[in-house]
């Protein structure tokens, strides 16, 4: 059984999994079928503001999390009707070079997969409730989430303009 394309996890996260299941949908959806593939994996870094990162700890609050995707989902399907969105985003624990979103797009054209997935990424920083705790070499920082309206039209039209430049 394909996994959800839609989804909060505390595994590991598989770039190879959500494009499996994207491909499912997208195939079962029909029309032009799919001729593009695009994805986005976001993976701890080393270092955040020159401070040496030991690990990470992401926070959600899933119900709310899987609308505001849902959501994504809904404005993608405006801009890019054809397209099959795949966003699952880790929480837990994640060390250095941990994936900890994943993003898969299936549309007819490359042009569309490659915007759609970046406007994907853009409203996932934006407006979802995934919350990091950042632990470095001599401290811990919260790092400031999602902190636009979903509603915010302004923002929905900034990450349009940051995925289609």
């Amino acid at each position: 059984m394909p996994e959800p394309r839609l989804a909060i996890v505390r595994a590991p996260l598989s770039i190879e999994d959500l494009t499996a299941s994207v491909a499912a949908d997208a195939l079962a959806r029909g029309g032009e079928g799919t001729g593009a593939f695009a994805s986005f994996l976001g993976v701890v870094r080393a270092t955040h503001q020159g401070r040496a990162v030991q690990h990470l700890d992401y926070e959600a609050f899933e119900p709310l999390a899987l609308k505001v995707f849902t959501r994504i989902e809904q404005e993608i399907a405006e801009h890019w009707p054809a397209a099959t969105l795949g966003l699952a985003h880790r929480v837990g624990r994640l060390r250095v070079g941990e994936a900890s979103v994943a993003i898969v797009v299936a549309t007819p054209h490359r042009a569309q997969a490659f915007q759609a997935c970046r406007y994907a990424i853009e409203r996932v920083k934006q407006i979802a409730p995934v919350w990091k705790h950042e632990f470095f070499a001599g401290g811990e920082a919260w790092v400031e989430g999602a902190v636009a309206d979903p509603e915010d039209e302004a923002a929905r039209k900034t990450a349009l303009a940051t995925a289609c430049a």
